[in-house]
């Protein structure tokens, strides 16, 4: 019993942190069906797709995106002639590709890794302890990856306080604004306030102006 606690420890662990083993799959790639390693993460493809990116750029490559409407391999981000010390000491072709896990899972994302060399799969030759070299880079990149995923946490806080500053700002500015506006209508009404009054003594001479012209009416 004592023996399956340790166990029990790490599955629980594993479990809480959405980790999960990478895996033997398949992928499409420059027209055929390529043998790949895959892994899954639950976080988004931009996190994950960062994270790989700065791994290997802190190794000392930049990809290149298959792109082009209509090019089949779009998506793939390949490394040509990359040493992954991790994975081989030989220069091979790494193609990597971060999908959504599914519509509904924008949290979650998938990873296919095919490897080739002089354009062969090479993944589809290695022995078990070479597959699982490479199994192991993708599940030791989960770190980079939660670093990843945080960065943009951080990122998107960053925008909302700007945009909450900027709404401060603007109530600030309608507030000195309709500040403003009272204090010219409040200049208007003392305005039309002085303009009444003399009106008013306006209208009170002109009726003892009249008065005193009837007065004079002869009888």
């Amino acid at each position: 019993m004592r023996k399956l606690i340790p166990a029990l420890i790490v599955v629980l662990l594993f479990s809480t942190s959405g980790f999960t083993q990478a895996y033997e799959s398949s992928a499409e790639y420059d027209k055929k069906k390529q043998t790949a390693i895959a892994i899954d993460y639950n976080y988004s493809e931009e996190a994950v797709e960062n994270a790989i990116s700065k791994k290997m750029e802190s190794l000392g490559y930049n990809g290149k995106d298959e792109k082009g409407l209509f090019n089949k391999d779009k998506g793939f981000t390949v490394y040509k002639n990359a040493i992954i010390s991790d994975i081989s000491s030989k220069k091979l072709d790494y193609i990597i590709k971060v999908d959504q896990k599914s519509r509904k899972e924008n949290d979650k994302s998938i990873v296919y890794l095919i490897i080739l060399n002089d354009g062969e799969n090479a993944i589809s030759g290695f022995n078990g302890y070479d597959v699982d070299h490479v199994k192991s880079f993708l599940n030791n990149l989960l770190p980079d990856v939660e670093a990843a995923n945080l960065e943009l946490q951080i990122h998107a806080q960053e925008d909302v306080l700007v945009k909450a500053n900027k709404k401060f700002k603007n109530l600030q500015s309608d507030k000195e604004d309709m500040e403003n506006k009272i204090k010219k209508l409040q200049g208007d009404i003392e305005k039309n306030l002085k303009s009444q009054e003399d009106a008013q003594k306006d209208i009170e001479n002109q009726q003892q102006a009249l008065e005193d012209l009837k007065r004079k009416r002869k009888s």
